[in-house]
Formats: structure tokens, sequence, C-alpha cells
């Protein structure tokens, strides 16, 4: 085999590669007589055939086969022997195969850089921290405890008003003919709660039990049923029975009948979820920040085809949610093309970011132990609470749904010691500024500040 590499431009390196016809021709050769050694043909004993006939039978897959093993083999050792790390799969352009002359093709292949970390001590990152107020726990208390309301029937004769609850029957047709989804019998439906499509339930205020109300409203635009989407409906409904609500007593027995030792505890047990919620808004926020120095600090030529798949499963995305009308409402609002050129813009950025990660985890030799995983699979437990078992035994249960968790949970261990090596200073702000993700200024940085190295 002969190799002559071309003038490389950038991450791109070409080589023109050599295979020569008697090297070949020894390969197809010695593939014949593999096929012909266990080939039963008709009259002649199994492995016996004449060679012509074998020949004239097989030679035309055999050379097909053969190539293919040859231009594969020569690739790998082309990639060996010069050291190269393609961020993708080589192309192969095959330019002279004739039987019986040398083979000759070029192999071009984009290469990943080479990135020189930086020192991650000089890193200077801020960690935003909020207290939990004491009204939110109260709040998410009066939250459960309406979660467990039971209701009564109304006695009295009086319309419906809003909080009440109406067992309705009702039925919904556009331009006089029912849609499929449309009709209900003894629904319970609380005014004001905003469950059904916007219109609908105030048109039942002021109304009592037995009456049968037009209520007429229209779809939104975005409903996710497309057939549904921005029409006008009709929906003849009864109101069968009012009901309100019978409000829970909190105290310690409430508390045990949630799972709490007792109001004191289930109090401390909200506390714990909320402030839970508040780390993963200010860890949010430092990686984004992180991401953002990385960004800046590195320079260096990014692979075209790792950022052309990226931006094809982005775009894919957007086309899919704009399908099901499930677009965001600014992206409604905006030019395809500005949006996919931020595409662009975003696909650059996750390719380059990943490049800088993975050679950290290279360079440190991080890796990914079951601990870890373990460790990932109860953070998503915990987003479910009340179903932490459920979710566990999922993924216990799910191999598949295990190794979807592998490449976040490496990725968030590779970020943790790039922060555990750089200066975070903790800065105390309000909730509302936690949870904007908008402001990446320091106008947030407002209270008492710690400096403090992240764990």
């Amino acid at each position: 085999m002969k190799v002559k590499e071309e003038k490389s431009t950038g991450l791109n390196k070409k080589y023109n590669i050599t295979i020569a016809s008697a090297d070949f021709a020894a390969a197809v050769d010695k593939k014949l007589a593999e096929v012909a050694k266990d080939l039963k043909v008709p009259g002649f004993r199994a492995g016996h055939a004449p060679k012509a006939m074998i020949e004239k039978k097989y030679r035309p897959s055999v050379l097909g086969e053969v190539l293919d093993d040859m231009v594969r083999d020569a690739v790998n050792e082309v990639i060996s022997q010069n050291n190269l790390r393609p961020a993708a799969q080589p192309d192969v352009k095959l330019d002279k195969f004739e039987d019986g002359k040398d083979i000759e093709f070029t192999m071009e292949a984009e290469v990943l850089p080479e990135i020189e970390l930086g020192d991650f001590s000089k890193i200077s990152l801020t960690k935003y921290v909020a207290k939990v107020p004491a009204e939110d726990v109260e709040k998410a208390v009066q939250q459960i405890a309406a979660s467990r309301r039971n209701t009564s029937k109304v006695e009295e004769d009086r319309t419906a008003q809003k909080g009440d609850v109406v067992v309705i029957d009702f039925v919904g047709s556009i331009d006089g003919v029912e849609f499929n989804g449309g009709k209900g019998n003894d629904y319970p439906l609380e005014l004001g709660s905003n469950s059904f499509i916007p219109g609908y339930e105030d048109q039942l205020i002021g109304h009592k039990v037995g009456e049968t109300v037009n209520v007429k409203t229209s779809f939104p635009e975005n409903y996710h049923a497309k057939d549904l989407a921005g029409k006008e409906a009709l929906f003849v409904t009864t109101i069968k029975e009012l009901r309100t609500y019978t409000p829970v007593e909190i105290n310690d027995e409430f508390a045990k009948s949630v799972g709490a030792k007792d109001l004191a505890d289930l109090k401390t047990n909200i506390e714990k979820r909320i402030a839970e919620d508040y780390e993963n808004a200010s860890r949010l926020k430092l990686k984004r920040e992180l991401f953002d120095v990385l960004d800046k600090d590195y320079k260096f030529e990014v692979p075209q085809k790792l950022i052309d798949a990226e931006f094809e499963a982005i775009e894919k995305q957007y086309q899919n949610a704009k399908a099901n009308n499930s677009l965001d409402e600014t992206d409604k609002a905006r030019d395809e093309k500005d949006i996919l050129a931020e595409y662009k813009d975003i696909a650059l950025r996750r390719v380059k970011l990943g490049l800088v990660l993975s050679e950290v985890s290279n360079k440190e030799k991080i890796t990914l132990t079951s601990e870890d995983i373990n460790k990932a699979i109860m953070n998503e437990a915990k987003r479910y609470p009340g179903q932490e078992q459920m979710v566990f035994e999922y993924y216990v249960r799910n191999k598949e749904a295990i190794e979807n968790l592998r490449a976040p949970a490496f990725e968030e261990k590779i970020i943790d010691y790039i922060i555990s090596k750089a200066n975070v200073t903790d800065t105390e702000v309000s909730v509302a500024e936690l949870y904007d993700f908008d402001d990446t200024s320091e106008k947030s940085a407002k209270s008492s500040k710690k400096k403090t190295k992240a764990a």
C-alpha cells in the first residue's frame, strides 16, 4: 500500500492511497479458495469444484467484498499511522478500479482539534443562592390542603359562583357538527380553574342547577388538536348539580394524612424540597456562566461535520414542534431564517463546549462509576415527589433508560471537576432574581458575598 498526503487545510486531511494489483489479486484468490472449500456443486465432491467454475460464478461478488475489506483496512491503517482523530467517518472516493491494475482511492477526514486546557483555578464564577421564604412554605401547605379538599352539595337555591364545582353534561359542536372528544357526562368542573378552554367557565357563572347554557367560545390558535385550533365552537351545557369545597383543617392530623410525623415535620420536608429546587436553579445559572467563560476563553477550529449533525438534530426538533403546533409563542412571531441562524450558533457552541469537556475528561481521566449512575437515578426520582420508589424501579428494570442517563451524568461529573478548581463566590439574591435566567449581568449581586470553593 502506498500513501501520499495532500496539503492539509485546517482540520481537513486528505490522502491518496494505492493498493497494488498483486495484493488485491492475492486477496481475491484467497477469498475464492475459502468459498470453494465448503461449496457443494452437483457432480463434484464438496470443495473440489473446478476453479474456473468457481471464479465464473462467484468472482464478481467476491471482488466487491474484497475491495470493501481492503479499503476499510487501508483507511484504518492510515488513521493509525498518522495518529489521526477523525471527528466523523472519513469520506472515501474510489478513483481507479480496473481488473489487473492498481487500485487508487482518496480518503478525506475531518479531525478533532488539539485543545490546550488552561488553568481552571483562574476562572471566577458566581453562585446565586436564595433562602426559602416562610410564606412559600405556608403557600405550599395550603396547596396540599387544597388538593385534598372534599366537596359537598349546595342545598340552597343560588347561582353558580367562581370557586364552585358544577357537575355538568355537555355536547360540543362546530358549525352544527359534533366533534371527537367534545362530549361529557357528569363532569365535575371547578369554575375559575381554567381547566377548560378560555371563556367556557365564565359563561356558567350566574346560572342555576337545571339550566342549559349555550356556551360559545373559540379554541386557542395553538390548541394541540390542529383540526380544532382557532375554531369557534358551541357547547350545549346542562348544570346538573352545584357543589362547594369543604375546607381542610391544617393541623398535625392533616400532616399525618400526607405522610409526615406532624405539621412541623411537613413544613420541614416542604422547605427541603423547595431548597432543592433553588439549588437546581442555582446550579443551572452556575453552569451557564461556566459555559460562557469556556466559550469565550477557548478559541479553536470546530469540525464542520459535527456542527452540521448537531444543527440537523436541533432543526428537526424545531420542525417537529412547528408541525405539532407547539412552538413557543415568541418563536411563532419570528422569521424562520432568523431562528435557524440562531440555531446554527447554538450548534457551534454546543459542539465546541462538548469538545472542551471531552478533553478535560481525557486529560484528567474522569470516568463514570456505578455510584454516579445511582446518583443520577436518585436525582431523577426526586423530580417526582411521592413516586420515588416507582421511578427507581423503572430504571432498575429498564437498561435503555439507564443508558440515556449516562451522557448527562458524565457531563455533570466533568462540570463538577472544573467547578471544584474554579473560584466560586456565593451571592445571596431574591427568589425572583434566582429564577431570572435572562439576566446575566452583575446587577443581581446585591447582598452578602462569601468566597468559597465550590463543592
